[in-house]
């Protein structure tokens, strides 16, 4: 008499569905921030964003009695905020302004991956396999070919200078959230680095911007995926799938992100997508496969 096969349970429908999920809803973070900008400064805009969402996290909190982390903990948590929001959001929102196009900000952080198994392997001790590394570097030849030959428009100097503080700060923030905040409550967590991100951007836009904020239709719709959907939604995932998973598996999702970027950026804006492009994303999305075979037991019931 055979046995049935066992129920999937709620746990591992999520342990499944969870990174295409954030993928998707992190790569709409691109688009979404290029509506905005219609209406404000990058700084601007984010001090606005960082407001509303310390808002309904701070509700959140209260409601669901989070547990609050020590003085330790909150300092922890204000620098993982800092860089995770702060110099990562900063980076991409003023790349976008200086006319470099959606699709193409999302290439430099898209590297993340290869700075961040570099990176864990030596603070972390996460051992990466060479089945991981060829992943890894497969992933890197399908970002770059994913954007090959599109236009470096721009100011380059402030434009591509973001994209790089983002690419160096979401690498870092991911690695310190991983090693310092996995056993802080996501709620209060959240709550206080949403608050040192935005203290830095009101900072950031009092001094270099005049804070004029266009509130039409289309701002107030951007701002409002912005908050909800990026800034609670993709942030919760991203670290929920932190604490269950290695870094290098996690950091190895952002490698989709150009390419499922640049599909919505051809819709939307019209931006260039070709068959060497979706090439790219086949490679990416290789890539993936390849990192995260040994990764069957990251998530496991009793996680």
């Amino acid at each position: 008499m055979s046995q049935s096969s066992p129920q999937p349970t709620l746990e591992s429908i999520a342990a499944r569905t969870a990174p295409a999920i954030f993928v998707l809803l992190w790569s709409t973070g691109f688009v979404g921030t290029k509506y905005v900008l219609a209406g404000a400064e990058p700084l601007t805009y984010l001090t606005v964003r960082m407001a509303l969402v310390a808002l309904l996290m701070g509700v959140i909190a209260v409601i669901w009695r989070a547990k609050w982390p020590d003085r330790a903990g909150i300092i922890h948590s204000a620098i993982a905020g800092l860089l995770v929001h702060g110099f990562y959001l900063g980076g991409t929102a003023v790349a976008i302004f200086h006319s470099v196009p959606a699709g193409l900000s999302a290439l430099i952080p898209g590297l993340q991956p290869i700075l961040t198994s570099t990176l864990a392997n030596r603070w972390l001790g996460e051992r990466v396999s060479p089945l991981q590394w060829t992943g890894l570097l497969m992933g890197l030849a399908g970002t770059l070919i994913v954007l090959h030959g599109r236009s470096l428009s721009g100011e380059a100097g402030w434009g591509w200078l973001g994209t790089c503080v983002a690419l160096v700060s979401i690498t870092l923030g991911t690695l310190y959230q991983k090693r310092y905040c996995s056993r802080i409550d996501w709620r209060a967590g959240n709550f206080i680095q949403f608050i040192a991100a935005g203290l830095l951007f009101a900072l950031g836009a009092w001094l270099f911007e005049t804070r004029v904020i266009v509130w039409n239709r289309e701002f107030v719709l951007g701002l409002a995926w912005l908050v909800i959907v990026l800034s609670i939604g993709s942030i919760g995932l991203l670290y929920w799938l932190i604490r269950h998973s290695a870094a290098t598996r996690v950091a190895s999702l952002f490698y989709l992100v150009p390419g499922v970027t640049a599909i919505m950026a051809y819709v939307l804006f019209d931006e260039r997508l070709d068959l060497i492009s979706i090439a790219g994303m086949v490679i990416c999305a290789t890539a993936v496969l390849l990192v995260n075979r040994p990764a069957k037991a990251d998530i496991s019931p009793g996680s």
